[in-house]
């Protein structure tokens, strides 16, 4: 169903890729049960997935083992990347008993539409995830866009903004709930990693242009660098080794997160860290 009104926002490059949103993917399944659970019609919403809609039905298939229930919708601005995605679920449903499907129905809640911010769908979402959309903003823009979505997200939904690399071996994204930002977690591939500032490249709109002298992130940054080079020693045991010897570090000045689900050593190992909003926040917004 076409939307009512002009889709707000503007067209990205659309540029996507098989599994670049897996560790994301990866860390809503595992940090968001209770929002996804926590309604009796779970929807969540992939806005602007880019010219291919393989990450949306990525999702799909990471998060209906979490929510059986839960319905997924595709929402893009560009009309082509809707058809595309129509034209893509199609192909799959040929195929039944594929992965993510239902004995008999296949890809069951899991649809297209156009659409931007004002998120065309029949119900407030309880999960929002936005990635590698801000990143053309100027960051007032930015702002407005979270405080835009949060404001439609259901009672105790979750937008999960974003930006990765083409790959996927690098991101940072933060979840923000109706009160506003909650967490921000940074993720690398630990293999071709340098040092953690790198990250500082897929910092959200809202950040990137904050990582200097002065600002909570630059220094945020700067000390995870110091932990990660006296954390050396360890890497006669491996990258993972030298990374939780690293965030373990960090956690003793910063306020790491430390405990499930967002916390500890399970989840550093797969090379994340996550930390209260408060922890980056800008000065002055």
């Amino acid at each position: 169903m076409p939307p009512a009104h002009k889709p707000r926002g503007e067209v990205t490059r659309g540029t996507t890729a098989p599994n670049r949103l897996r560790r994301i993917d990866r860390w809503i399944a595992a940090t968001q049960a209770v929002p996804l659970r926590s309604d009796p019609r779970p929807l969540a919403v992939d806005l602007g997935y880019g010219a291919s809609p393989i990450t949306t039905v990525e999702l799909y298939t990471r998060l209906r083992p979490v929510s059986p229930g839960l319905e997924i919708v595709g929402i893009e601005i560009e009309p082509a990347r809707v058809a595309a995605g129509h034209a893509f679920l199609a192909s799959l449903n040929v195929a039944a008993g594929g992965p993510g499907a239902s004995a008999g129905r296949p890809y069951e809640g899991l649809s297209f539409r156009r659409g931007g911010f004002e998120l065309p769908v029949p119900r407030p979402p309880v999960l929002v995830r936005a990635f590698n959309v801000l990143r053309q903003y100027e960051e007032p823009a930015a702002w407005r866009a979270w405080d835009d979505l949060r404001a439609r997200l259901a009672p105790s939904g979750v937008l999960v903004e974003g930006t990765c690399d083409e790959i996927g071996r690098r991101a940072v994204w933060v979840t923000l709930t109706k009160d506003g930002p909650q967490t921000i977690t940074f993720a690398a591939h630990l293999g071709s990693l340098e040092r953690p500032s790198v990250l500082a490249e897929r910092l959200p709109k809202t950040l990137i242009h904050r990582n200097l002298p002065g600002e909570p992130v630059h220094a945020l940054l700067t000390a995870f660098d110091r932990c990660w080079a006296m954390a050396a020693p360890h890497s006669a045991f491996g990258p993972r080794a030298r990374w939780v010897e690293a965030v373990s570090l960090l956690a003793r000045t910063h306020p790491v997160l430390t405990r499930p689900p967002y916390g500890g050593r399970n989840r550093w190992r797969l090379g994340e860290v996550t930390l209260p909003w408060t922890a980056v926040a800008p000065r002055r917004r």
